[in-house]
């Protein structure tokens, strides 16, 4: 395992390791402690409380964060006919309603971000799951991707505005990009709030006692934050 390199150890000395900080500080520490050259993701990181073998312990949704990712988000949408049409009117960088498209697909093409599909092209979707699922493209109703024709437009523009989803992985853990090291403060806590806000109403109806009991905030390689979970479920999201 490589030793950490000074960039590191100088960032690391910033944060208190034994200190629970407010979601505030939390978040402008881990923006200040980003030194890569390149323009850092911010992560949140969190330890449930929940037993993801039960079925009425599992947390799976979505948030619109209000400042986005700070990054394009190419959305593909599976649909026929007039969900077709409109996915292409609404702004889709890729509509798959073709047999060539989803050869493609079924071969390893994954240049995009974001599925959506329509319900009835779904039964052609089923077959791409080995190459969708690893990836968290799967589209799923839970997760609000899957959509009758109507909701296209809005689900894309959400999807390109900063859709985010969000759910438990086997590990109790929950792990959420909010944006990038280069956003400047106010709007990466604007973001860390919405996202807070709606891991709070996803609480399951079998989480007993603490749902959250750590968070740990950090930039792409930098050192992580703890933030106080207390604090972190309390925060409002702006509108």
């Amino acid at each position: 395992m490589a030793k950490p390199g000074k960039k590191y150890k100088a960032a690391l000395a910033k944060v208190d390791l034994n200190k629970l900080y407010s979601p505030q500080d939390g978040v402008a520490l881990a923006k200040e402690t980003a030194y890569t050259k390149f323009d850092a993701s911010v992560e949140v990181h969190m330890r449930t409380a929940l037993d993801p073998r039960q079925a009425d312990q599992q947390v799976r949704d979505v948030v619109v964060l209000p400042h986005g990712l700070g990054k394009t988000v190419r959305v593909l949408v599976f649909a026929t006919g007039e969900g077709a049409s409109a996915a292409r009117a609404a702004g889709a960088d890729l509509v798959a309603d073709d047999d060539e498209t989803l050869k493609k697909i079924e071969g390893g093409m994954t240049d995009f971000d974001v599925a959506i599909a329509t319900p009835d092209a779904m039964g052609k979707v089923g077959r791409l799951g080995r190459v969708l699922g690893p990836r968290g493209l799967m589209p799923n109703p839970k997760a609000g991707t899957v959509v009758p024709p109507q909701d296209l437009e809005r689900t894309i523009k959400e999807a390109k505005a900063g859709r985010v989803e969000f759910r438990l992985d086997k590990t109790a853990n929950i792990h959420v990009v909010i944006g990038k090291a280069s956003f400047d403060a106010k709007k990466l806590y604007e973001n860390f709030a919405a996202l807070m806000d709606a891991i709070n109403k996803a609480r399951p109806a079998g989480a007993k006692g603490a749902y959250i009991k750590r968070i740990v905030i950090n930039s792409t390689m930098g050192p992580g934050v703890k933030i106080d979970p207390n604090q972190a479920l309390s925060v409002e999201a702006t509108e």
